[in-house]
């Protein structure tokens, strides 16, 4: 059985509602009535319902939920107005956050903090940030986290490991990595995957010196006390994956040739390297898998067809779950 086919499987009829803010995109249309004849999910599209339904020729839409925000019901407005106010508590004026629910993804996010949908995907026509910041300001992370980062989930036949972070954090102290591992292993363990995590650098177990590999000896050690499963590092890539290089490089090591959650340094090498791995490697990468936050949000390339939409809505129920 496919990883693909394993996830549907899970959530096959368990109705979870998940938003799309772009709902008069062609390639969301497309994805929302697939994932509704399938019934994978509940799909609710954002934007005008006679513009989505003259959009969607074929495509049946019958099983899709469609939410005009120029027309919301003014008592349910009031109240998701009512909830995003609290949350900022006092940060913006209620005309400002007024004006806030006028932006699809907004609208979108309210829906997902009130639990009046499971979880939202955007991205196919805007920037990240445009769907990161309202998760950020009214979703929040994760008790405990500070931040959020982006893992991939790269497969290759039956073989499936995490990369992170790879989308979101630009530098990273030890305990930022630390954290980052923490999200991985929680996305690991959605996908069966039996978490073994390796802290990576160009460095095995101190055979180089310098602040880079530091940080990544300090973030392995702090992993041994916060970490329910093995992790070790400072690992190489080879070292991490491959047992003969391991037992030359790290023999003692639980993780060093079996590890299958990598946790980079900082974004440039994590986002490099799992171009890499798809590119000359032949790995799928379904992602960037959001990570930390409370709810479940997901991010799409604007370069994204119907099948990456597909594909992520089934990720973002599975987070859901």
């Amino acid at each position: 059985m496919s990883l693909l086919d394993e996830l549907k499987e899970k959530i096959s009829g368990l109705n979870k509602k998940i938003v799309f803010p772009e709902g008069d995109d062609i390639r969301i249309i497309e994805a929302a009535s697939r994932l509704a004849d399938e019934n994978l999910i509940h799909p609710v599209l954002l934007g005008d319902p006679a513009e989505i339904k003259q959009s969607a020729g074929d495509f049946n839409l019958s099983n899709v939920e469609i939410v005009d925000i120029n027309n919301y019901p003014e008592k349910d407005f009031e109240e998701m107005l009512d909830a995003l106010e609290e949350r900022r508590n006092g940060k913006n004026t209620r005309e400002q956050l007024a004006e806030w629910l006028k932006d699809a993804n907004y609208f979108g996010t309210m829906l997902v903090y009130m639990d009046k949908a499971d979880g939202m995907v955007s991205g196919a026509a805007h920037a990240t940030g445009d769907t990161v910041r309202p998760a950020l300001q009214i979703i929040k992370t994760q008790e405990g986290m500070r931040r959020i980062s982006g893992s991939f989930l790269m497969q290759k036949g039956d073989t499936r490991y995490i990369f992170a972070d790879c989308a979101i954090n630009i530098e990273l102290d030890a305990k930022g990595m630390v954290e980052i591992a923490k999200q991985s292993v929680i996305t690991a363990k959605q996908f069966n995957i039996d978490p073994k995590v390796a802290f990576l650098s160009f460095s095995t177990k101190g055979s180089a010196k310098g602040d880079m590999v530091t940080k990544v000896q300090e973030a392995a050690a702090m992993a041994k006390d916060e970490l329910d499963v093995p992790s070790d590092g400072e690992l190489q890539f080879d070292a991490a994956l491959i047992p003969e290089v391991a037992n030359k490089k790290a023999p003692s090591s639980e993780v060093a040739g079996q590890a299958n959650v990598f946790v980079f340094p900082e974004l440039q090498s994590g986002n490099i390297g799992y171009k890499i791995a798809q590119r000359l490697g032949g790995f799928e990468a379904f992602g960037p898998l959001l990570q930390g936050l409370a709810k479940p949000v997901s991010d799409l390339s604007r370069g994204c067809v119907a099948e990456d939409v597909y594909n992520v809505a089934i990720i973002n129920a599975i987070q859901s779950l």
